[in-house]
């Protein structure tokens, strides 16, 4: 049971990181697809790690057969078997050039009214579609290359290079067709974004034409990229955690430490605390640049150890009168 509690614990944690990101900025960003996408994304994960899927389906609490049907209408479109639904509308759009949605809803009645509703509503927000009109009679469209190439530069719509460097960086070698993947974006042309990534030196062609980024790094003042620098973060964090429960003995190498210092305004070691991410960013970069200019120098093997560090600081304002009461400390 102590493992239970601690996935509903991460669950918890995770929501309130998701509802932060869907709400910064004062944006709203939809989250009605996200119920499904844990289920399916959960579902692969433990496929990919061996478990069958009559197990997956018990843990699941669902009957076998209704355990696979869900799956599979999750991840293929009805009415086009091997594509989701979301690459076979935005793709019939493209082919039809100017289409109603009572045609688009015909089209893919097979899939659920519900369903290709939401789609069309998260491709009109991301802009790969542009809407006219109100109710079945809204006429789509789909943007073309050059919109898509204007609307990357537009207030607001910054931060899509450097989540693809990052997708890069911890995924690569990829090819572009993954990297769309990776993105959401399938189906949709990644050449202007690509091209503009190899042409900042942040991305690299190998043998094979696989997209792949020697390094990345977001400077603590750069106005776009922050979104980048949150999945990797998070994704540091997880893959530590993921390698340590794999492992069956402690180890030096692998792992992590929280410690937790309460301090106050004028104590003698405020400024030392405080001033620790800041100290280890510097030795850290400094380090990195020392590695990278080996490397540049020597070359690198075939075989590669890539080893991630990461360090986070945060600081909470607690009102210790205010805890002892909620304890029942200060009763008589």
């Amino acid at each position: 049971m102590s493992v239970q509690v601690l996935i509903d614990s991460i669950v918890r944690q995770v929501t309130v990181l998701i509802a932060q990101l869907a709400t910064s900025g004062g944006i709203r960003a939809p989250v009605a697809h996200l119920a499904n996408q844990v289920f399916l994304e959960l579902a692969n994960e433990l496929e990919a790690q061996g478990v069958s899927r009559k197990v997956s389906a018990d843990m699941f609490g669902m009957a076998l057969r209704a355990y696979i049907r869900k799956v599979r209408r999750l991840s293929e479109a009805q009415t086009e078997h091997g594509r989701t639904l979301w690459q076979a509308v935005l793709e019939f759009i493209r082919e039809e050039q100017l289409v109603s949605r009572e045609r688009v809803l015909e089209r893919f009645r097979l899939d659920g009214e519900l369903e290709v509703s939401a789609v069309l509503h998260d491709l009109t927000e991301s802009h790969l579609v542009f809407g006219s009109g109100g109710g079945r009679a809204t006429v789509f469209r789909a943007a073309t290359d050059e919109e898509l190439g204007r609307l990357a530069q537009l207030p607001g719509q910054g931060g899509i290079d450097e989540l693809a460097w990052v997708l890069v960086y911890r995924n690569g070698p990829l090819s572009e067709s993954e990297l769309g993947e990776q993105l959401a974006r399938s189906g949709e042309p990644l050449g202007p974004l690509v091209e503009r990534l190899i042409a900042s030196g942040r991305v690299e062609r190998d043998a094979q034409n696989k997209l792949m980024a020697p390094r990345f790094v977001i400077p603590l003042d750069a106005s776009a990229g922050w979104e980048a620098a949150v999945f990797d973060h998070l994704q540091a964090l997880v893959q530590t955690v993921c390698q340590r429960l794999r492992q069956s003995a402690p180890s030096e190498l692998v792992g992590g430490s929280t410690y937790n210092f309460d301090i106050w305004p004028g104590h003698p070691l405020e400024s030392e605390v405080k001033g620790q991410l800041a100290d280890l960013r510097r030795r850290s970069t400094a380090l990195r640049l020392r590695v990278d200019e080996h490397n540049q120098r020597h070359g690198l093997p075939r075989d590669v150890q890539r080893v991630t560090t990461y360090m986070g600081q945060c600081w909470i304002d607690r009102d210790i009168q205010a805890d002892s009461a909620e304890k029942g400390e200060n009763e008589p």
